[in-house]
Order: C-alpha cells, then sequence, then structure tokens
C-alpha cells in the first residue's frame, strides 16, 4: 500500500462539475472551482489518497488524460495494507447511489463509509420511526434495526409511512422491513417483533452504536433513557402531541444531561390525554422523525452542533422552532453523583400515536 500527497489544479478554461475519482480504493471528491477562484488563488487543491501504487500512478495518468494537472509532493509506502485505516470499496452502484454524499466536503467517501459501518436502532416502526428509518435507510447505514411488537393497523397509514394499505394486520417490523430492502439492499435490516422492555432492552440495545426512540409512550421513553445511560449510548428522542413535537440528544455518558434530568419522573396515569382521543397531525410525525434521522447522521459523522445540551421545541401551526437549554440537574435521580435509580424500572403511562 502508498499514500500518495499531490496537488491537482483543473485548466481554467475547462472547470468540471464535481466528479468523483477513485485511486485504489479511496473515492475521493474534487469538488468544482469557480473562475473567480483560479483567478484570486493559484488553483491547486491538496489532495491524498490511499492504495496501491501502481493503481494510483494508473489513476494519476487518468487525471492528467482529463486535462487535469497533478502535481505529487510526497509518496510513502505503507508496510501493513491489511489494516490501512483508509482502505474502503465501493461498487459502481454505490458510487452512484451515494454521490450526492460523497461529493459533500464534509463527509467525502470517509464519512459514507462511516455511515455503512454504523449500527442504529430505531425503537418503534410508528409516527417517529418510520421517517426516521426510511432516511436512515437511504443514507446507507448499515446495520438498522427495527423493534415493535405491533401490527399495522389502517389507522397507522395517515403517518406511518414505513407501511402501505396492502400491509394492514402484518407485524410492523415486517412490513419495514419490506420496504427498506426495496429503498436500499445495501441494508441489513435487523428486526425485533416485540415490544421493548425492561427483560430485553438491555440484551438489544449493546449491539448499537445509536438509538432513535420513537415509542409512543411516557414509560417507554424513561425506560430507554435510563438503558441508554447504564449501556452508554447515545439517545436521539423524539416525541409528538397533536401539532407539537419535540427533538433532544442525550448522551449523560459523555457528561451531558440525560432524559430524567429535564422530566425526573413520568406523569401520573391519566394526566395525559390518549392520542386515539386527542389526535396528531400526520406530517408532524414526518418532521420530528426526519429531524431525528439528521441529527443520528450528524453523531455518527461528528459533524456540526449537537442537541445534547438542549430541548428543540416545533410547533407546526406556527412554524416556528424554538431551542431551549437543557442544563445538568445536579439532582438528577439517574446520572447525578448521587443517584436514586440504579437499576431499570418499567412505567406504564399510554399515548399511542
Amino acid at each position: 500500500m502508498a499514500k500518495l500527497r499531490f496537488h491537482i489544479r483543473f485548466p481554467e478554461e475547462k472547470i468540471p462539475e464535481p466528479i468523483i475519482y477513485q485511486i485504489g480504493h479511496e473515492y475521493q471528491v474534487i469538488t468544482s472551482i469557480r473562475r473567480a477562484d483560479v483567478r484570486e488563488t493559484t488553483g491547486w487543491l491538496d489532495v491524498e489518497f490511499c492504495g496501491e501504487t501502481e493503481e494510483i500512478e494508473r489513476s494519476i495518468e487518468g487525471l492528467r488524460e482529463k486535462g487535469v494537472s497533478v502535481d505529487p509532493i510526497e509518496l510513502n509506502v505503507v508496510e501493513h495494507e491489511q489494516t490501512h485505516p483508509c482502505t474502503m470499496e465501493f461498487s459502481e452502484e454505490q458510487i452512484q447511489r451515494y454521490s450526492r454524499h460523497i461529493i459533500l466536503p464534509d463527509v467525502g467517501g470517509k464519512g459514507q463509509k462511516k455511515i455503512q459501518q454504523a449500527k442504529v436502532l430505531v425503537i418503534g416502526a410508528g409516527g417517529l420511526g418510520s421517517p426516521a428509518a426510511l432516511y436512515l435507510g437511504a443514507a446507507g447505514v448499515g446495520t438498522l434495526g427495527l423493534i415493535d411488537g405491533d401490527v399495522v393497523d389502517l389507522s397507522n397509514l395517515q403517518r406511518q409511512v414505513l407501511h402501505t394499505t396492502p400491509n394492514v394486520g402484518v407485524p410492523k417490523v415486517e412490513s419495514g422491513q419490506q420496504l427498506l430492502a426495496a429503498l436500499n439492499p445495501d441494508v441489513h435490516v435487523q428486526t425485533y417483533q416485540e415490544h421493548i422492555s425492561e427483560s430485553n432492552i438491555l440484551d438489544i440495545i449493546p449491539e448499537y452504536d445509536l438509538i432513535l426512540d420513537g415509542s409512543d409512550n411516557f414509560g417507554t421513553r424513561f425506560l430507554v433513557n435510563d438503558a441508554c445511560f447504564f449501556a452508554k449510548r447515545t439517545l436521539i428522542s423524539g416525541s409528538i402531541f397533536r401539532f407539537e413535537g419535540q427533538l433532544a440528544t442525550i448522551k449523560p455518558h459523555e457528561g451531558f444531561p440525560c432524559y430524567r434530568c429535564l422530566y425526573p419522573e413520568p406523569p401520573p396515569a391519566g394526566l395525559v390525554p390518549n392520542c386515539q382521543e386527542a389526535g396528531v397531525l400526520g406530517v408532524l410525525a414526518g418532521t420530528i422523525g426526519v429531524l431525528q434521522a439528521n441529527e443520528a447522521i450528524k453523531e455518527i459523522l461528528g459533524l456540526g452542533e449537537s442537541l445534547a445540551q438542549h430541548l428543540l421545541l416545533y410547533d407546526a401551526l406556527e412554524m416556528k422552532f424554538r431551542r431551549v437549554g437543557r442544563p445538568k440537574d445536579p439532582r438528577c435521580p439517574l446520572c447525578s453523583a448521587q443517584p436514586t435509580i440504579t437499576t431499570l424500572e418499567e412505567h406504564h403511562v399510554s399515548c399511542s400515536l
């Protein structure tokens, strides 16, 4: 294996659209250079590629044939090629499928490989889990877990876009697996046809890097928060009610507040109206679910500002987003220095979405 750093420059009269070049096993992106940029600067880009030396040489010749100037500045031979960190393989179909990710300077081939290596568990294949799973699957998340013990009901289809009319009566995880397989066969979908509970949660979530909670009741939200705390897993929690939604990223294992720092205990049974009676705007589920997927991708790639210290509030009627601070509670019953909760507890406060 070899690693080559070199400068490239496009001829000013022939500035191409963004192009993906394969150098050995790594795909990198050379972004467009505007004519103004070329005049104001030298027009050279500093690029690093990895691969077999002969493959790099052939690729450089290919670049030159396209009119690209190539100026090698450093060549290093890597002795242990099997463990070289920048080796990555994409098929031609994958290059085309993920091209809009790969041409993003902050993602590139390395970022897409991170997405493909990620394991994300979606709790609940309903209103929030449906759009979240679809966009994570489309993004190419390598392993996507779906856990839900319900079957598809006709009343679900107003907002649960992972399911279709022919699948009414089919287990939600089976229905979701079918659609995700059709959307992106690259994704391995692991299904759990059961409700998340105190008895199974700590056997499931350690297998995943990220947990997305799209559950439909307060009891499960608190259970998932507590389990993620004990398993040291990042949790992206979303919830919806009528015309309003909430979103937060929770990772107390990195020193940030947990869900109980904001809500120490679930509300008493009967205090919160049942959503079958109160109703929920269907597209609201899509908005919050997609935002959960967005936060998951950011966590996978290490990009942007996390919601780990904030709560995002959304009002669909006013079309307003509001981000409020979510400080760590020094008296939190779970993540404080002197916790009162040291084992999992299940609470049963139903609100079916």
